[in-house]
């Protein structure tokens, strides 16, 4: 199970850490996040290390779609209801900027960057389409009504924002990655103030970006009950008929189009970590009835961390923590606010203003509607009187049938059948004893 991009892009190995080193910056994660920000902090001359448990983009960025667009489903009007129009109109230009900058670094490589319109689409809810483009044109974004034609639907109707891109993110990474100061195979153990212990040696750090996806802290920030992961898989169809759009449903039990090279990439079928859903098989059954005679060439699958409001939490990453930066919870957006995170903590870890940090900020308000399903999950993951169980927290592990793996919907930490660590936020193994549930194997 490999994505297309890893077909497409040889990767580049990095030395393990051996002995002491220091550093002003210490990042902990190798995912687009990570090298972005060590990038961002290298162009402004400051001292930096990236360290990675394993490979760098060995983990989430591998597995992306790809899109590099403002157009982050129907979010515009509910952000300017829940925040108003000034912090939307800030989140909308964050995103715009990142844009822009891609723009400018993806034509200094050959990661088949292209221009293409993106659409957000409704099966349902023509209001909300509606909605969502006065939205934008008040926050000074060029939006239009579109019929989505393209797609195997009737009856739609899709916001249209035109110049958006799609690319392949690791012929963009890992060019970008070469030159950096990155230690793989290099696995932080332990955080204490100034110094990682790490699986090779000891960094020392004036400042620190957790950058690991989910963040890994968990005695600062309420990241347990702040953030949830979300399973979304992904099919390459050949021989399917060409879309020029980047297309997503604004209901996030939709389906998301785009075309790379001769394939299709049709995404859906998500889920909560932990829980169940469409998964592959419900790709598949869409493809067989809405694109006959096309080969299944790649299949994968993706995890993102969700927040409580639908904005990333980039900055501060606690109170309690005044040298300690993080960037996650990128709501499935993760190429735009990669770079937007990247461009606001090279700003503030060098004690500068940035003018999107407040809207980014993990250190806003929690009381939204999510934290009370998330409490109730983990209440339900501990509670749950079952082995195995995650590492992490203890809450009871779920079986995978469509990927075989152990997922926990609590945190949304993920180990194979031997129990050995796929995602995080845990850090170890789980004690795994048998291979499939009792009533699960006799099915």
């Amino acid at each position: 199970m490999r994505s297309i991009w890893e077909k497409d892009a040889p990767p580049i190995a990095f030395p393990h850490l051996e002995g002491e080193k220091k550093t002003d910056v210490l990042i902990v994660g190798g995912g687009i996040a990570g090298i972005l920000c060590a990038y961002r902090l290298r162009q402004a001359g400051v001292d930096c290390i990236l360290a990675e448990a394993d490979r760098i983009l060995g983990g989430i960025t591998k597995n992306t779609t790809a899109k590099i667009t403002l157009a982050h489903g129907a979010i515009y009007d509910k952000m300017i209801k829940r925040f108003g129009e000034r912090d939307a109109r800030l989140y909308a230009e964050a995103q715009l900027e990142a844009c822009r900058e891609y723009a400018l670094l993806c034509h200094k490589t050959d990661c088949d960057y292209e221009l293409c319109d993106s659409y957000v689409y409704s099966l349902g809810s023509r209001k909300r389409i509606e909605r969502e483009v006065r939205a934008l044109s008040r926050l000074g974004i060029k939006a239009e009504l579109s019929d989505a034609g393209e797609l195997p639907f009737r009856n739609t109707l899709a916001v249209r924002v035109r110049d958006q891109a799609q690319f392949n993110p690791l012929k963009f990474l890992y060019p970008i990655a070469k030159d950096l100061p990155i230690y793989e195979g290099t696995r932080v153990i332990k955080l204490k103030p100034g110094k990682a212990v790490t699986s090779g040696g000891k960094i020392r750090y004036k400042k620190l970006i957790i950058a690991t996806h989910f963040p890994m802290l968990n005695k600062h920030g309420l990241y347990p009950l702040k953030l949830y992961q979300h399973r979304s898989y992904v099919i390459a169809l050949k021989n399917a008929p060409e879309i020029r759009g980047m297309y997503v449903d604004e209901s996030d039990t939709g389906l998301s189009f785009r075309s790379y090279k001769d394939m299709l990439l049709l995404g859906g079928g998500g889920h909560r970590t932990g829980k169940t859903g469409g998964c592959w098989q419900e790709l598949e059954e869409f493809a067989k009835k809405h694109y006959k005679g096309c080969e299944i060439t790649e299949r994968w699958a993706t995890q993102d961390c969700i927040t409580l409001d639908d904005i990333p939490y980039i900055g501060l990453y606690s109170e309690s923590t005044p040298n300690v930066f993080v960037a996650t919870g990128f709501n499935k957006w993760g190429m735009t606010n990669a770079m937007a995170a990247a461009d606001i903590l090279c700003d503030l870890v060098r004690g500068k203003e940035n003018p999107y940090a407040r809207v980014f900020s993990p250190l806003r308000r929690m009381l939204r509607p999510r934290l009370a399903v998330n409490l109730f999950e983990s209440a339900v993951g501990l509670l749950t009187p079952t082995a195995p169980r995650c590492p992490h927290l203890g809450c009871a592990l779920k079986y995978n049938r469509a990927e075989h793996t152990w997922d926990c919907p609590c945190h949304g930490s993920r180990f194979n059948e031997q129990g050995e660590l796929i995602d995080n936020p845990a850090t170890g193994a789980a004690r795994i004893k048998r291979k499939y549930p009792p009533e699960q194997k006799a099915r």
